[in-house]
């Protein structure tokens, strides 16, 4: 409950020009990243950005932001809640 309370305080922005930049805030950990894919730990879940000849041009570990290059297909979150409901009907209808 606390941690919820907490998310909302967090001034999360996601900003896309173009297709072609993506500039986020209340980044806390970049997970793998590659040329197709680059997922970020952010405040308010994992994002997941797919396209082409990406590349992470700015990312400030002190302010939390991250800047995203290239040709950006999709922009995607996925939050620990929506793993776990997941997780339940994975496991029924397997």
């Amino acid at each position: 409950m606390e941690e919820k309370r907490m998310l909302q305080k967090v001034n999360h922005n996601v900003i896309l020009e173009g297709r072609k930049k993506l500039s986020v805030s209340a980044v806390e950990e970049v997970g793998a990243f590659d040329d197709s894919s680059v997922t970020l730990k952010t405040a308010m879940g994992t994002l997941t950005v797919r396209g082409n000849k990406l590349k992470i041009n700015k990312l400030s570990v002190e302010t939390g932001d991250a800047d995203i290059e290239g040709e950006i297909n999709s922009c995607t979150y996925k939050t620990e809640e929506a793993d776990s409901v997941k997780g339940i009907f994975g496991k029924l209808f397997k």
